[in-house]
């Protein structure tokens, strides 16, 4: 059998201020009674519901405009969690919603119950993720989370240093082949001068074969001796 009480304080999954809810005898009597959350529903207590809405109202109230102001701010917040995460880049464990909320209360000094992070699933990767909060029902928010490796990552390896005739053959440096087929081109289209030609060298003779001799120029005639006197 159920016993039926008036809520004095907000009790999440039960119910607010001056709500009338059945709950088991034990728990009334051991829970309930002793932190002053309910009072048993009798004619007497029921005139305390009046006040009791009026302490709910002015709650809301309060709580609505807190969080709109939390919204406002929490938005252009960046929390950072790090992670340690093996060599090749993958995370031990998670980031759950209660890790969140302890690094909002670490960095930023915001008490925010992780029951209000909304996840889907824990966070098993690197990099930046955009979460889900819900503030109050009628306020919602978003909060950037960047996850981080605080293992070093191991150095990037040097890129191998080819050898410049190879580099031209991969397209890399087509320099000097460039230059050589340029030379081509314009020796093609007539734009470089021609090499000199070059001097043709005399036809050997025939074997067997005399070459006419040149004629012989006539000697002058000698003037004649002149007589010896007798």
């Amino acid at each position: 059998m159920k016993t039926e009480v008036i809520l004095t304080s907000n009790i999440v999954g039960l119910g607010a201020e001056s709500d009338h809810v059945k709950v088991s005898p034990g728990y009334a009597r051991n829970y309930l009674f002793p932190q002053r959350l309910a009072i048993p529903l009798t004619s007497a207590n029921k005139k305390q519901i009046e006040v009791l809405r009026q302490r709910r109202a002015e709650r809301e109230a309060h709580e609505f405009n807190s969080m709109s102001e939390l919204e406002r701010s929490i938005s252009k917040l960046t929390c950072l969690v790090k992670v340690k995460t093996g060599d090749d880049g993958k995370m031990f464990g998670s980031v759950t919603s209660g890790t969140i909320a302890d690094e909002l209360k670490h960095q930023f000094d915001i008490s925010l119950d992780k029951r209000k992070i909304h996840l889907e699933h824990p966070i098993k990767a690197l990099g930046e993720h955009d979460i889900e909060l819900r503030l109050h029902p009628e306020v919602t928010s978003t909060l950037k989370v960047k996850v981080e490796s605080t293992t070093p990552l191991p150095p990037a390896p040097e890129p191998e240093k080819r050898a410049p005739w190879r580099e031209g053959r991969e397209g890399r440096d087509r320099g000097p082949r460039t230059e050589k087929r340029g030379r081509r081109v314009e020796a093609q289209a007539g734009t470089t001068e021609k090499p000199a030609e070059k001097a043709e060298k005399p036809q050997e003779p025939a074997k067997g074969h005399r070459e006419p001799r040149a004629p012989r120029t006539p000697k002058p005639p000698r003037a004649e001796k002149s007589e010896k006197s007798e």
